[in-house]
């Protein structure tokens, strides 16, 4: 059981960093690549149509632009996929969400924030949960950790500004 991060372009690894710490902060092992729905649709296109017997159970893909790797990828394999739209200079993003959001019937794609790695690999990580008990109690506890530092936040500001 595995999660695969693919991308357009390398230049987007920056980015996509932040979903690779985070699958492996939850011990889930993470396959990488890039791949690209116009320069490489063959490879594009068997990686999709092998990914489920590889083991990979969930597909993370992030494109800027015109944004076609998720919709691809999703239209050639049953694996749930996950869109992160990369933000450009030009558009700020923008173009790259619009693509993703807009697939036709049939082709799901679950789309994120611009450049929302981080959320695309908890939202993997929630799939996966549904079928692992490890995963989880692991992310339940994530959870009250987030909460942990949101009460941590707020009695360090309440401390700042109390008035006498």
């Amino acid at each position: 059981m595995s999660i695969a991060i693919i991308m357009g372009s390398s230049s987007d690894a920056s980015i996509m960093d932040d979903a690779v710490q985070t699958l492996r902060g939850f011990g889930i092992p993470v396959h990488v690549r890039v791949l690209s729905a116009h320069r490489t649709p063959d490879d594009t296109i068997a990686f999709a149509r092998g990914a489920a017997d590889a083991g990979i159970r969930v597909i993370i893909a992030a494109a800027g632009g015109a944004a076609h790797l998720a919709g691809v990828v999703a239209a050639a394999t049953p694996i749930p996929v996950i869109g992160v739209p990369i933000a450009l200079a030009n558009l700020g993003g923008l173009d790259s969400l619009l693509a993703m959001v807009q697939m036709p019937k049939g082709i799901p794609v679950a789309t994120v924030a611009v450049n929302g790695a981080r959320n695309a690999a908890l939202l993997a990580v929630r799939i996966l949960a549904l079928s692992d008990p490890r995963l989880a109690s692991e992310l339940d506890r994530f959870v009250l950790d987030l909460g942990d530092q949101v009460r941590d936040m707020d009695a360090e500001i309440v401390a700042r500004y109390q008035t006498g």
